[in-house]
């Protein structure tokens, strides 16, 4: 993995950009490739093209960047890893490309050259690519189909600007720092932002799955190259067949992503998902697999440290474990907000952290993480009790007409508010009425039914008519217009897939992992992996009280029944205890003292209630606080902070 950046002024008359900006840019983001550095100016100087060098394939000079083809009129800077370069190679070279590296980059032009824009469908990998086509005189970008690697872009006056990260755009004179006010209002519901826009006003990231094209007229292409759809015919095969074929699949997506030239693990926590890549992985290995685990200190409900000790020991692992507190995580949240570059309001960042650095600090370079299981085959509780109230209520009430659903929710929701004391079941009473869908996705903080609380008055009047569901609804029109009959459970997965997945979970990982100088591989999204799962039908992902039902199946010869079907504990962090006590009343001052108090987004009377019934522990508002902090944190950082 790498850190990539590029500027090209499109419009320009002659050339003006120079070489100390590029690598400004590009040296913003070391700490995603420490091991070299490189920077091509091009179009007589109208363009730039930076590359800083995390080394795993060929770590000879030969794998230096920005890389040329067969000739120089097409260059290359890549962040990521392509996992079948080595067979693709094999053609190219008989179609008469000369190689001069073994890495899997040049694999990339050669297509490039020889395919055009449809290269993009024929490698298999994590990646955000940019490539400089001379003769074609256009800009390519493109990101992997599950989104493992993010890509930023902004483009104003003539000039198109990208980077792997935000604050190498920032570091270009013309662009200041602003809030993009509509972004801010889904962050509060999705605790991230919905791509491709960003908290930066006019920054904006590449759509997982997606490919853009700019031309020498500023115009710009963005188009969709795969997708995460169910099949339109899915295949009839038994459970038996269905859990070969899994376990076959995951098997060989664990093994394409061992291919590194440095030592590689795996992050433990001995649950199914990590301890499959561990299990699987050390069949393919004559030395220990290395393995990481992160615990805290002072809540040991959240610790799954004898678990991974379990695996470890049953698998001969070499195993490294860390352990952290509240300290850990004051120490670390300036860093934090400088490596995320916008805010990602998932507090397993901060364990996240120090598990990485625990792995580089032995010498490891590559991890293995288990993200995405849960999202493709159904593991999630909530994942369960959203398909229970779709399959026992929700469809049933849908077929009420519109105002009768209505008048429904009007006379229940103050009943559900009052009787039932829960947040969510208001919010699913005020979206049946509103004839909006059931899910949302995974991690919804502010929604609809509290989100006007936490607002000023002056935001609500700016934002009035804006809603979080238009981000969900393009998503499910997609899915219900493309595969009309598709199931619950294949919808909220495709949902998932696209929001939560890529701009949570994924940017999470790769920021976070990315500020120790490690990468980080996620075998559970092998897009062969994902096609197959999304043509699972329901009662084979979710059976009984049993979630991800056929990948236990298919791994009960791999792992023992204790691990497979124990409870699911979730990889977490004590937020609700981070803002208890006297120092969790420095963390509410932060938040109540920022200096986007200054722009009036929000009540801060409201703010100090919910920090109130948290401290009194009357409810957990843990994670709407946790989400206003990152807020406030980033704001002070990225906007105050750059203003002054």
């Amino acid at each position: 993995m790498c850190g990539i950046c590029g500027v090209w002024e499109y419009g320009a008359a002659e050339g003006r950009v120079e070489r100390a900006l590029v690598a400004r840019m590009r040296d913003v983001m070391t700490h995603r490739g420490p091991d070299d550095a490189g920077a091509l100016l091009f179009d007589e100087g109208r363009g730039g093209l930076g590359f800083r060098r995390l080394s795993i394939i060929d770590l000879s000079e030969a794998g230096h960047q920005p890389m040329h083809g067969c000739t120089d009129r097409v260059w290359l800077v890549f962040n990521g890893e392509i996992y079948n370069h080595a067979s693709l190679r094999e053609d190219l070279e008989q179609r008469g490309h000369i190689y001069a590296s073994r890495t899997d980059s040049e694999t990339i032009l050669h297509l490039y050259e020889e395919r055009g824009l449809d290269f993009v469908n024929e490698i298999e990998g994590d990646f955000a690519i940019a490539l400089w086509d001379a003769d074609r005189e256009q800009l390519v970008l493109a990101r992997d189909r599950a989104g493992v690697k993010p890509l930023y872009f902004y483009q104003h006056n003539g000039r198109f600007i990208f980077a792997s990260e935000i604050k190498a755009i920032l570091e270009h004179p013309a662009v200041t720092p602003e809030v993009n006010e509509e972004a801010l209002y889904h962050y509060l519901t999705f605790v991230t932002t919905p791509a491709p826009q960003t908290l930066f006003r006019g920054a904006q990231k590449l759509p997982a799955g997606h490919m853009l094209v700019i031309n020498r007229g500023g115009e710009v292409c963005m188009k969709q190259y795969w997708d995460a759809l169910p099949p339109v015919t899915p295949v009839v095969r038994t459970e038996e067949e269905h859990q070969k074929n899994i376990l076959e699949l995951l098997r060989s997506s664990i093994k394409k992503r061992m291919m590194a030239d440095v030592p590689f693990g795996v992050f433990l926590s001995g649950g199914v998902d990590s301890s499959a890549n561990v299990a699987l992985m050390s069949e393919l290995m004559t030395q220990p697999v290395r393995t990481f685990t992160v615990g805290f200190h002072d809540t040991e409900e959240l610790n799954e440290l004898e678990s991974a000790r379990a695996i470890s020991e049953r698998f001969g692992t070499n195993h490294h474990e860390v352990m952290i507190g509240r300290e850990e995580m004051l120490r670390f949240l300036p860093e934090l907000v400088f490596h995320q570059d916008e805010p990602i309001a998932d507090p397993v960042c901060v364990p996240l952290y120090y598990v990485s650095k625990l792995a580089r600090d032995t010498g490891t370079i590559v991890v293995q993480v288990g993200e995405g299981s849960d999202e493709i085959f159904g593991g999630y509780d909530w994942f369960r009790t959203y398909l229970q109230i779709q399959e026992r209520f929700w469809r049933h009430a849908e077929r009420a007409p519109l105002s009768a659903r209505r008048a429904a929710s009007a006379l229940a929701k103050p009943l559900v508010k009052k009787v039932l004391k829960k947040r969510m079941a208001s919010e699913l009473v005020r979206r049946l009425g509103a004839n909006e869908s059931l899910f949302w996705g995974g991690s919804v903080v502010f929604d609809e039914t509290n989100k006007p609380s936490v607002l000023s008055l002056e935001m609500r009047g700016r934002y009035n008519g804006l809603s979080s569901y238009d981000v969900v609804r393009q998503y499910q029109e997609t899915i219900a217009s493309a595969r009309p009959h598709s199931d619950f459970a294949a919808r909220m997965t495709y949902l998932e897939l696209k929001l939560r997945l890529p701009e949570l979970l994924l940017m999470r990982v790769d920021k976070i992992t990315m500020a120790t100088s490690v990468e980080a591989r996620v075998p559970f999204l092998d897009h062969h992996l994902i096609e197959y799962a999304m043509g699972l039908p329901r009662n084979l992902k979710v059976k009984g009280a049993t979630g991800k039902h056929i990948l236990k199946r298919a791994l009960e010869s791999v792992l023992p029944a204790d691990v497979l079907y124990k409870p699911k504990r979730g990889f977490g962090a004590p937020t609700r205890e981070w803002f208890c006590g006297p120092e969790g009343e420095n963390l509410v001052q932060q938040l109540l003292n920022s200096s986007i108090r200054e722009r009036n987004f929000f009540d801060y009377s409201f703010i100090q209630r919910l920090a109130d019934e948290h401290t009194r522990e009357v409810r957990d508002w843990s994670a709407n606080l946790w989400c206003l902090l990152n807020l406030s944190l980033w704001y002070d950082h990225w906007i105050a902070g750059k203003a002054n």
